[in-house]
């Protein structure tokens, strides 16, 4: 696949760049050899390759499910303007 300066205008204009005057030449060539770089990548023999999320494998550590409220309230309100038996305070702002 060849890339043109009119198909480069037309991908900014669709991509709502703007691109001055002199701007889409430059711009071709580097389409081109991204294109050709990625023709160079399908043409790579994948089928043994099993399907990955990451390159190395990462475990999750597993924590117990355990519902708690945190037990940091105290420190939590401590950063509250104003605060009512345990709660942020706010003013009333319906009328």
């Amino acid at each position: 696949m060849s890339v043109d300066a009119a198909t480069v205008t037309r991908i900014a204009k669709l991509a709502r760049i703007k691109l001055a005057p002199g701007e889409a030449e430059p711009l071709v060539g580097e389409l081109n050899g991204i294109l050709t770089w990625i023709e160079q990548l399908a043409e790579v023999d994948t089928s043994g390759v099993a399907p990955m999320t990451a390159v190395i494998s990462n475990t999750l550590r597993w924590r117990a499910d355990a519902v708690t409220d945190g037990g940091v309230r105290d420190k939590v309100l401590a950063n509250a303007p104003a605060s009512e038996i345990g709660f942020f305070a706010v003013p009333k702002v319906i009328e």
